[in-house]
């Protein structure tokens, strides 16, 4: 874990404590295990897990500006990325962690569990189902999603579950900037705002990554999520 302290204080200007880094210390030996068992993410390396997905995870707080953190809903979280490395690093956060995957779903409910995070759930079920629930709908101060979809895709599944003036993340690849483009209908028509591309660099990755911004300033339509699968198969873009 030296190198990841090391980077989490050069990259992010944050000094990891001695509980944070057992905590990620034993959530990396579980996710080793497990993926030997339950093929939960292609990336099985201890090295690759603490870069791409640990400080990864990480480099949202690089333009998260809340202190201390409000409420966040991390889509398709798969083995618990980015939300629960922001957890126990931010342990106030107030976390919820949506993933249609069963195994993947009861890998983050074990860490959870035995790292003894609260204020953490874990909703096994679809996000549009969860967009359309008045108790999770308009609820959140920051949505994130990574690697889940496209993103006039993403903006359908993460603009319902912000209140106004909540912002989403979206963490993608060098093909940010045309999916940003693409996704300026779906944006405004969910009530967003396009804030930024926040360019981010980790340490040994050669692709691109960037951090797409997208502000929430008017309420979404009711209509939107739209049914299960409808926004991944057919999403919405200008004509």
């Amino acid at each position: 874990m030296d190198e990841l302290e090391h980077y989490a204080r050069s990259i992010l200007g944050i000094q990891l404590s001695t509980p944070q880094l057992n905590a990620l210390q034993w959530y990396e030996n579980e996710l080793i295990d497990w993926n030997s068992r339950h093929n939960l993410t292609t990336i099985k390396d201890p090295e690759q897990i603490r870069v791409k997905h640990f400080l990864d995870s990480l480099t949202c707080l690089l333009v998260m500006d809340d202190i201390p953190l409000e409420d966040i809903v991390d889509v398709g979280t798969g083995a618990g990325f980015p939300g629960i490395p922001l957890k126990i690093i931010k342990p106030e956060t107030r976390l919820t962690l949506i993933e249609s995957v069963g195994k993947k779903a009861r890998f983050c409910q074990h860490v959870v569990s035995s790292l003894g995070l609260e204020d953490v759930e874990v909703i096994h079920d679809r996000v549009e189902t969860i967009g359309r629930k008045p108790e999770y709908r308009q609820r959140y101060k920051w949505a994130i999603a990574r690697a889940v979809a496209v993103l006039p895709t993403l903006v359908e599944y993460l603009l319902p579950l912000l209140r106004i003036n909540g912002t989403m993340i979206a963490m993608k690849g060098e093909d940010a900037p045309a999916e940003a483009h693409d996704a300026e209908y779906a944006t405004s028509i969910m009530g967003g705002h396009f804030r930024k591309l926040f360019n981010v660099t980790l340490p040994g990755v050669a692709e691109e990554r960037y951090l797409v911004l997208i502000d929430k300033i008017a309420t979404t339509p009711d209509v939107y999520p739209r049914r299960v699968g409808v926004p991944r198969k057919r999403p919405l873009k200008s004509t």
